[in-house]
């Protein structure tokens, strides 16, 4: 995908102005910033369910608001930050809503329907929930279930907005291994917003790192998170390590209780 001197405005207020960019095909590319800098509308915009007031989004060199709907989702999926389904749905049955794009008029089966829902039943280990209710389901695995959803859709390209919000670390971890199986084995294009920049530097291969509506970086994971980067967008002191375990950076927040008084019960 391609972005080309993108703009969007909440009513008066403009918000993203000029904005260009490329997410690499075959790649983990996560979208960093601080809160309110523009991640989610940006997420949103990609996968055309905001409109922008000007520049194009282009998906293999077409303008994604000339591409109809149903077509936009055989070609990209999305994953909210907040889902919602009745809560009597079973796992299997919400899956099968993630083959709507290619159901007609006439049918409301399509003929490789059966099989994709059962790959993906087994992709996220959801297989023994099956027939479980959504409202029965853990934290972590009602997110496995709306991932299923989404790669039921068979698209080549996953949107992910915050997935691991409200999930604690042990299920945080899993979905961002699910996360990188799915474009390790299957070869899936990733794209995601994440708060976390430690886990976004160890599941990422690109960083587009955001402030007030603006990409202040795009590029790999060494090249993006410097501690004087850090500084400018966040407004911490860190210092960045190595971590020869995982084989990636990692940084360590400086934190003087001074300076952060306001937030911090002493």
């Amino acid at each position: 995908m391609e972005i080309k001197k993108l703009t969007f405005s909440y009513g008066d207020k403009s918000f993203i102005e000029g904005l260009s960019g490329k997410i690499e095909k075959g790649k983990i590319t996560t979208i960093l910033g601080p809160n309110g800098c523009g991640k989610s509308t940006l997420l949103n915009l990609l996968v055309n369910q905001l409109k922008p007031q000007g520049g194009q989004i282009l998906l293999d060199g077409r303008d994604v608001k000339r591409i109809p709907l149903r077509e936009m989702a055989r070609n990209v999926a999305m994953v909210h930050q907040q889902n919602s389904v009745p809560a009597d749905t079973t796992v299997e049955r919400l899956i099968e809503f993630g083959r709507m794009p290619y159901q007609t008029m006439f049918s409301s089966e399509d003929e490789e329907g059966e099989s994709v829902v059962k790959w993906a039943l087994k992709v996220t280990n959801l297989e023994h929930m099956a027939k479980k209710r959504v409202g029965q389901l853990s934290g972590g695995e009602r997110q496995r279930a709306w991932i299923a959803l989404a790669l039921a859709q068979k698209t080549d390209i996953l949107f992910l907005d915050e997935p691991t919000t409200y999930l604690d670390i042990y299920y945080q971890m899993e979905i961002l291994t699910l996360v990188r199986r799915l474009n390790r084995e299957y070869g899936m294009t990733i794209v995601m917003v994440l708060h976390d920049i430690n886990q976004a530097m160890q599941f990422s291969d690109n960083l587009i790192i955001m402030k007030k509506g603006t990409i202040c970086y795009a590029g790999d994971v060494e090249g993006g998170i410097t501690e004087a980067r850090l500084k400018e967008v966040y407004g911490i002191d860190a210092v960045i390590k190595w971590s020869k375990q995982n084989n990636c950076p990692y940084m360590i927040p400086i934190v003087e209780p001074e300076e952060y008084g306001h937030a911090v019960a002493m």
